[in-house]
């Protein structure tokens, strides 16, 4: 995806950031763009410029022809979320990769991300990238209505996730509503079946809200999910598409959180 005047410079940044580190595209971007106190969240790397440019240049000796596309970049104040597909091995499926960057003063400050496998086929059939409702846009559009939307989500999310009431979804979802994460049925029917069934194998689980970021159409949240109580849990990030004040599409992904991390900031 080119980034056009839908992108900000921060969304520019963050991408830029991105390709040097997963393609090696150019280190010095990330001396010139991440500040010296940089916070990181992804439990395989330490703090720092330093300790990104190290896993950078480890990932890209590990793999060296892995490419990275960004599919979509939402932007709210200091914060950028990505969605990217990135493929460390040609011919593979990749991976779904969801990065998000706090600035400070037009520089990087802190960031977190998950990372998911792609998987060769899905419960629902639709592609983990495409973006199937109309008017089939990737960036964000109206955004004049990113307040409302945000609102929507995040009391969606309160409802459904939060207080496990499934008679909500028909309440903020559209007829219209396709699905993109790999293991959940298609259409709002797919929602319901996969919630019940979430909720029934994992009664105690619960969904603590942590970062909701929107612009336009596009809102996407950052959770922790613990489905045992003393669990780690995982780290989830939903992106979802609300059109005419209903969720219409949505993607995710998740990672466990690990028992040990390269730093002390949790992934939240």
């Amino acid at each position: 995806m080119v980034l056009t005047v839908e992108g900000s410079r921060k969304g520019q940044i963050s991408v830029q950031v991105l390709r040097a580190a997963f393609e090696g595209s150019d280190p010095a971007l990330i001396d010139h763009y991440v500040r010296p106190d940089y916070i990181q969240h992804n439990p395989l790397a330490a703090d720092g410029p330093e300790a990104m440019k190290a896993f950078a240049a480890a990932w890209q000796q590990q793999f060296p022809e892995a490419t990275y596309e960004e599919k979509r970049v939402i932007t709210e104040g200091d914060l950028v979320i990505l969605q990217s597909h990135g493929v460390l091995v040609p011919g593979t499926p990749g991976l779904t990769v969801f990065d998000i960057f706090r600035f400070q003063d037009g520089k990087i400050a802190e960031h977190w991300d998950i990372l998911q496998e792609v998987p060769a086929t899905t419960a629902n059939g639709n592609d983990t990238f495409s973006t199937l409702s109309l008017p089939k846009i990737e960036g964000p559009s109206q955004r004049q209505y990113t307040a409302y939307n945000k609102k929507l989500v995040t009391d969606y999310i309160h409802q459904v996730l939060v207080l496990k009431d499934l008679t909500a979804v028909d309440t903020y979802t559209g007829s219209e509503y396709h699905e993109h994460s790999p293991d959940r049925p298609d259409g709002v029917a797919g929602v319901k079946i996969g919630l019940a069934a979430y909720f029934e194998r994992s009664p105690q689980a619960s969904v603590t809200p942590k970062r909701v970021i929107a612009e336009g159409d596009l809102v996407a949240v950052q959770s922790h999910y613990v489905d045992t109580p003393g669990e780690r849990g995982r780290a989830v990030i939903d992106l979802f598409r609300v059109r005419d004040g209903k969720i219409v599409e949505h993607w995710g992904a998740s990672q466990d959180v690990p028992e040990t991390s390269a730093n002390n900031n949790t992934m939240f």
